[in-house]
């Protein structure tokens, strides 16, 4: 695929009461995103709740979010995990949901903690494999290990490795690979709180949270900033802070599910071990929701 770049969406997964998937409501958060701005569009990261989801699951979305991408945006599956030679197998096989991606988004191995060798060796062992391109996903905060500027560096230089999803929240670091890294190698924001500055800094996009439920503001504020014009998207970014706080302040995707059941697009349901935002959450939800726009 060409160069990674823009505001992409990790896209929920809807729950009934019953927690089953809402299919009906996955089509609304789809059609929400594709037409309010999306570059492209990310199924089965962490904002889909994908630990909880089965085989025939992740099957069944992957194959519902390429039916419903009516403007044909690049889909990127998330396929990762602490077991490298089931990664291998999954990728290798590229039987579906993986059959439908243009890209695949793997996390560093989570719980193991390896060391900097370790991470090398899994994404060299599973890029090895994969007949789609790899972006690389670093995310310390929920893995226990980050992965470091030398490592990402060394990995950038696989050919089937084109891009990093960088959520350390680390500046020091991103600098460092946005200094190193080769031409043609993009760097993803994983913050959406940070994306405006790292944007000022570099990165080509950001895989977006907050784009979920809104869409058009903050993916104007992307637009905006890729293209200079940081006058105007800091004037999106300060009216969006507090959105992007009450997104985090129950944990993701509690927040920006609530949102969306606040904006009437979802059920707020959860699989546990997540559960529903709070009413305080909602009814914060709902001042900001009513507040007039840039």
């Amino acid at each position: 695929m060409s160069r990674i770049s823009g505001m992409g969406v990790a896209l929920i997964t809807p729950f009934k009461k019953d927690r089953s998937i809402d299919f009906a409501a996955l089509a609304k958060v789809v059609e929400n995103v594709s037409g309010g701005g999306a570059d492209f569009l990310v199924a089965l990261g962490t904002t889909a709740e994908t630990p909880t989801l089965d085989a025939s699951e992740r099957r069944d979305i992957v194959q519902f979010i390429a039916e419903m991408n009516s403007k044909k945006l690049p889909l990127i599956v998330g396929v990762g995990g602490n077991n490298t030679a089931e990664v291998k197998r999954s990728l290798a096989s590229l039987v579906s949901p993986y059959d439908k991606a243009d890209a695949v988004l793997s996390v560093v191995p989570y719980y193991n903690k390896p060391s900097q060798r370790g991470i090398l060796e899994h994404f060299t062992a599973i890029a090895d494999v994969s007949e789609r391109p790899l972006i690389l996903y670093n995310v310390p905060g929920r893995t226990g290990v980050n992965m470091n500027a030398d490592t990402c560096l060394k990995l950038a230089e696989h050919a089937n490795i084109i891009a990093v999803k960088e959520a350390s929240g680390n500046l020091n670091q991103l600098a460092y690979i946005l200094r190193d890294r080769p031409e043609d190698f993009s760097v993803l924001s994983g913050d959406d709180g940070l994306t405006l500055m790292q944007i000022a800094m570099g990165i080509d996009g950001v895989i977006s949270v907050a784009g979920n439920a809104f869409p058009e503001e903050f993916g104007k504020l992307v637009h905006l900033a890729m293209k200079g014009n940081f006058a105007e998207a800091s004037l999106i970014h300060l009216q969006m802070i507090e959105i992007m706080d009450l997104l985090t302040v129950e944990g993701n995707p509690v927040g920006v599910k609530t949102a969306l059941a606040v904006k009437g697009l979802i059920e707020n349901e959860l699989r546990l071990p997540l559960f529903r935002g709070s009413e305080a959450l909602c009814e914060k939800f709902k001042k900001q929701i009513t507040v007039k726009w840039i």
